[in-house]
């Protein structure tokens, strides 16, 4: 008996250290990940513990167990692999304790009933970004509580009244309508207490009205306009190759926020206005510049914003080289010091932040051209990877060739789509002289 029982939890134990060690393998979790499986867990054994003290042999009270909240908690706050994988967990384990206290039983109709009911959730919970999804997983996991509960009841020996039959089938559905209630309950908790960045809070970061975007948008209107292009390119790169892409449109929103302290230093918001770094040396100007990543980040940590969405920021250029001062500062002086135009880093550590360092030069790029072609397009987003990846910026990260050059397409296709041929309408003075 006993020899089973530790045969038993180190089969639990190690499926459990197994799916954590692979969510730490990568860099997108972390500890705190590993912290949300552990509270899961003893959630969903404290419930299993509190319904199998009322559950007897003429009413199955199990029927009630809000299974899916597990399921649905960890997908949403980890990953889909992880739900799939503790839901078998958990069904073992509800085998275990719904055994009516018969020493070497397993309840085996329950751990089914466990299993299926959170496999509905997983699959059901698809669009994770909308809080509404949950709700569609819920009435799954109820549809697959009441076709569970009638499977049992007809293969049983046992005979049943029609009243049994709905009841038993009302309490699944009331386990499931449970589910969604704990789930809508405890997700803000989770995320805010442990600090996961779900999707429900990157949708709300990327609300127009946060006033660190009224900022940009009122004190950098130029960086405010390139930084909703560069999220629209990172977007549409991280989904080509199933990176986060709604992480990498938020960071991208947020990434030039420190342009905001010296808007009129940067291009894009000098508005016909001189060039303030004609009357700067070149090492002046690029000490500004320079600057601005960390800058940005100092105000985002201030405003406790998501450290994904402060590495970003960080991490946007990398280490990489301000060439148009250096160049002009080797024109002085031909000892400069080419470490004194480059950023400091650190390099991008995630494949998002990778994007929107290889976006943000690409908008800029482009956007210099005064009629942009395809083949224009397709040859200054080439050179800029490549020039990236000869530098070594991707060093840290796990992006492969064959990534690089779908993250080519995925930015080509959609400059393709801001930049297509328009109709050219005829002159207005023309059209009033013709109407005359």
């Amino acid at each position: 008996m006993r020899i089973g029982l530790a045969i038993f939890s180190l089969l639990i134990v190690t499926i459990f250290f197994h799916q954590a060690i692979q969510l730490l393998q990568t860099k997108r979790y972390s500890m705190r990940h590993i912290v949300v499986m552990l509270f899961v867990s003893v959630l969903m054994i404290g419930l299993m513990k509190v319904f199998s003290s009322f559950t007897m042999i003429n009413q199955p009270f199990y029927y009630i167990l809000p299974a899916a909240t597990g399921s649905i908690l960890l997908k949403l706050l980890c990953n889909e692999r992880v739900a799939i994988a503790m839901s078998i967990v958990y069904g073992m384990m509800a085998s275990l304790l719904f055994n009516g206290d018969v020493a070497g039983v397993l309840n085996a109709h329950v751990a089914i009933y466990v299993v299926l009911s959170q496999f509905a959730a997983i699959f059901l919970l698809v669009h994770t970004k909308k809080r509404q999804s949950i709700v569609k997983a819920g009435a799954g996991a109820a549809v697959m509580n009441s076709l569970t509960v009638l499977f049992v009841v007809f293969i049983s020996f046992e005979k049943y009244s029609w009243y049994d039959l709905f009841l038993y089938a009302g309490y699944g559905v009331a386990g499931a309508l449970l589910s969604v209630i704990l789930t809508y309950g405890l997700l803000p908790f989770i995320d805010s207490g442990l600090g996961i960045l779900t999707d429900s809070k990157l949708l709300t970061l990327s609300n127009p009205n946060h006033k660190l975007l009224r900022k940009i948008l009122t004190e950098a209107p130029g960086t405010y306009h390139h930084s909703i292009m560069v999220a629209n390119l990172s977007e549409s790169a991280c989904e080509a190759i199933g990176a986060r892409g709604l992480l990498a449109r938020v960071g991208a929103y947020y990434h030039d926020l420190g342009k905001t302290l010296n808007p009129h230093y940067f291009i894009e918001n000098q508005m016909g206005m001189k060039n303030p770094h004609d009357f700067l040396k070149p090492e002046q100007s690029a000490t500004i510049i320079i600057n601005h990543p960390y800058d940005g980040a100092e105000l985002l940590k201030k405003e406790k914003l998501p450290k994904e969405i402060i590495d970003i920021a960080k991490q946007h250029h990398g280490t990489t080289l301000l060439k148009y001062f250096y160049f002009q500062a080797k024109e002085e002086d031909e000892f400069a010091s080419e470490m004194s135009f480059r950023y400091p880093g650190p390099k991008p550590q995630t494949k998002e932040a990778a994007i929107v360092c290889i976006c943000d030069s690409v908008e800029a790029a482009v956007r210099s051209l005064d009629h942009p072609t395809t083949e224009e397009i397709k040859r200054i987003v080439h050179a800029i990877v490549e020039d990236r990846l000869l530098d070594g910026q991707f060093d840290e990260c796990s992006l492969s060739f064959k990534e690089l050059k779908t993250i080519e397409n995925a930015i080509c296709e959609t400059l393709q789509g801001i930049f297509h041929s328009r109709i050219q309408y005829p002159d207005q003075h023309s059209i009033i002289k013709e109407a005359k």
